[in-house]
């Protein structure tokens, strides 16, 4: 099978957050509260992505309330945080509500804890800066670093693989979009 027929399968793009949605650096206020940075660019690609029919979900190790609030934002319903280290029971979750066999999923990861999923996925992405072991197992890297718009590259690169580009790109334009 050829990656563009893997491709093709994809329905479901997974996407971790520390590393991938944000450049992984923890800001934390004299109070005590995270907070989060997200990009543009990225929010762009994710509607492009709801543009050409396909779902986004999350799963992150961690629980922020700056997650929930881009989450929505962007329309991203099925959100696992908190999920720990062992990413693979929230896998199992995303795929039974959705109804969906891994082979259709993509995961965007950058370190050990979505690895087992990489393995698992029919397509694994990391963004540039990931770790040596993520890069080592994606069968595609980004140029933009985590945070920095790797997620929307993805999403052009998943589009243009499978011929949906200028579809999705046609719908964003008619329809517009708040990223």
């Amino acid at each position: 099978m050829t990656l563009a027929d893997r491709a093709r399968k994809i329905e479901l793009l997974l996407l971790d957050v520390d590393g991938v949605l944000t450049d992984g650096t923890l800001h934390y206020s004299d109070d005590g509260i995270e907070t989060k940075c997200f990009h543009v660019r990225d929010g762009s690609g994710v509607k492009l992505w709801q543009f050409a029919g396909k779902r986004v979900a999350v799963i992150s190790g961690r629980r922020s309330r700056a997650v929930a609030n881009r989450c929505a934002e962007l329309g991203i319903e099925i959100v696992r945080q908190g999920a720990g280290a062992d990413k693979r029971p929230a896998f199992a979750e995303v795929l039974a509500e959705t109804g969906l066999v891994a082979a259709q999923v993509c995961v965007v990861g950058d370190d050990w804890p979505d690895l087992p999923l990489f393995e698992r996925c029919g397509l694994a992405i990391a963004p540039v800066d990931a770790s040596r072991d993520a890069i080592a197992k994606a069968v595609y890297v980004t140029t933009c670093p985590g945070g920095r718009g790797a997620v929307r590259e993805a999403i052009e690169w998943l589009l243009g693989l499978t011929g949906q580009w200028e579809s999705a790109t046609a719908m964003y334009r008619t329809h517009g979009s708040e990223s």
